[in-house]
């Protein structure tokens, strides 16, 4: 079990807590982690890019001019490539960029790069995360008051004080166990958890 501080939202010690080495002390997988990001930000891909072919664009019906005898180099359309206004050779048309990988390894990119950030010094675990209000500066306050620059804030569940006061700060998301991801999770340089959402992430993920 790694121990980690436990942190109040004043950015003081409270004491520590036992991390399962299941879900925070795990392998570490690179090529697992490396397959997660890029199928994440494969799906994301719309998918909808769409040029028009010289069978697609419109015109060019005719020869411009014979074949020979002109000292012109022999053209069949108007609509070639080479022409103003012609086709695009090899358009791009609209495909699925979807990519599959099975569940047992997204679970093990996740473990490893929850592992990596404890390894780093890059997880903080506090004590609890309330808002009184919805309030940008008073959620500044707290992270700058837990170091954590560029975060990942993990609560146990959606919290609309917190997610709303966070959606402002410019390099901070919010998430929850349920909807946290490897993406999320390596892009960003902090990750902010709550002691409740660190056990909710061990059941789920152990």
């Amino acid at each position: 079990m790694a121990s980690v501080t436990l942190y109040n939202m004043e950015g003081n010690e409270v004491g520590t807590v036992e991390l399962s080495d299941a879900v925070f002390g795990a392998p570490i997988n690179e090529h697992l982690v490396h397959l997660a990001v890029v199928r994440q930000l494969a799906n994301k891909r719309q998918g909808t890019q769409k040029a028009k072919t010289r069978s697609e664009v419109s015109g060019g019906g005719r020869k411009p001019w014979r074949q020979k005898g002109t000292g012109h180099a022999r053209q069949g359309s108007t609509r070639a490539p080479q022409w103003t206004g012609g086709g695009v050779v090899f358009a791009p048309v609209p495909r699925d960029y979807e990519m599959k990988i099975n569940k047992k390894e997204r679970r093990a990119a996740l473990r490893s790069a929850l592992t990596s950030k404890v390894q780093d010094n890059k997880l903080v675990v506090v004590d609890n995360l309330a808002l009184a209000e919805v309030k940008t500066k008073e959620m500044q306050r707290v992270l700058n008051n837990l170091n954590a620059e560029k975060a990942l804030v993990i609560t146990a569940d959606v919290d609309r004080n917190v997610v709303l006061s966070a959606r402002n700060i410019q390099g901070v998301e919010t998430a929850t166990p349920g909807t946290m991801n490897v993406y999320d999770v390596m892009k960003h340089k902090t990750i902010v958890v709550t002691k409740d959402a660190a056990a909710s992430i061990e059941e789920v993920y152990a």
